[in-house]
């Protein structure tokens, strides 16, 4: 006979973010890799609440890829998924896109939002529950 799936398995939630012009790190204002991990790490927090009742400790990734640019003026939108649920820890799929982007050449203050968005950045991550 075959257990009960975890409830928690296929768990997701998502934030969005405007990327302010503050967070341009390089030019073309770029804005650096740790941005999203950073939005990562906020999305898994709420996602362990909702599964566990508690924020969790990450600890730590096992992949991440940097797929395309993201720049100041961008909107993000990060997902998180639970892929295994164990005894203490959580294996997390995220994924975040570009949904919208500036558009300077049009006016200083055009954006378009995009007809698909841009996966900007994948990762594995683990994530501990504490006792």
């Amino acid at each position: 006979m075959n257990p009960t799936p975890d409830p928690r398995l296929g768990m997701t939630v998502t934030h969005r973010r405007y990327v302010p012009y503050s967070h341009a790190h390089y030019g073309g204002n770029l804005v650096d890799g740790a941005y999203v991990l950073a939005m990562f790490g906020d999305v898994v927090t709420d996602l362990c609440i909702r599964t566990d009742g508690d924020e969790g400790l990450f600890a730590g990734y096992s992949t991440v890829e940097f797929r395309a640019p993201v720049r100041a003026g961008d909107v993000l939108e990060a997902t998180a998924v639970v892929a295994r649920v164990g005894n203490r820890s959580r294996t997390v799929e995220l994924v975040a896109r570009v949904l919208c982007r500036a558009t300077p050449d049009v006016s200083p203050s055009a954006a378009t939002v995009l007809s698909e968005p841009i996966v900007c950045t994948t990762a594995t991550g683990t994530v501990v529950i504490p006792t």
